[in-house]
């Protein structure tokens, strides 16, 4: 576990600061939840976790095999379990997957733990980012810009409910995105605590 007490030092400014909650990030698949998460992660100098990687393991089968086997109810429940025992054990910043903010379950626990941070990247830098790629189940499907506009459409008024958002852009690096979540985070002295 984190401790709390520690202080670190962290861009933009090298500014110390101490993280008090799990910062939570939201959205769709593609915003880059798990890269920014990373490099928010080191320069908080806190744990990164990522949900969809703790389930993987506990299962010891990917996403996709689990949505195969057992259907999206049964990931979506090991989900929940999962997203509640690390915000219950850890202090960090916790990369969810693009489903799981839909839940109110998950919304309410995330609420009361954490602060959930939403990266909203629009609908055409989501495509470019994942349509390449054949690990996404949910886009396993004959035609998966539709399906992945129609999940755009249904879950970005859920994620503009989130405690914040940063607007990613074509172009921005993981880095720059990362810096715009502390910038955010900093308006948030119950989450981050600034020591300047």
């Amino acid at each position: 576990m984190a401790a709390l007490g520690r202080v670190t030092r962290v861009a933009p400014g090298a500014m110390q600061a101490r993280l008090k909650k799990t910062v939570v990030l939201v959205g769709m698949m593609g915003a880059g939840k798990t890269a920014v998460g990373k490099a928010l992660a080191a320069a908080l100098h806190a744990p990164f976790l990522d949900s969809d990687a703790e389930i993987e393991k506990a299962a010891n089968m990917t996403i996709p095999e689990i949505f195969a086997r057992d259907g999206e109810p049964f990931f979506r429940l090991k989900e929940r379990q999962v997203i509640s025992r690390l915000l219950e054990n850890e202090r960090g910043v916790l990369s969810t997957g693009g489903g799981a903010y839909m839940a109110p379950e998950n919304r309410e626990i995330i609420s009361k733990k954490g602060v959930a941070v939403w990266l909203n990247a629009d609908l055409d830098l989501l495509w470019s980012r994942v349509r390449h790629k054949d690990t996404r189940p949910l886009l396993r499907v004959p035609d998966p810009l539709g399906a992945l506009t129609k999940l755009y459409n249904e879950r970005v008024p859920v994620y503009a409910t989130a405690d914040l958002t940063v607007v990613s852009q074509p172009g921005l690096s993981i880095d720059a995105m990362a810096s715009r979540v502390i910038e955010a985070l900093r308006t948030r002295p119950d989450v981050l605590e600034v020591l300047e």
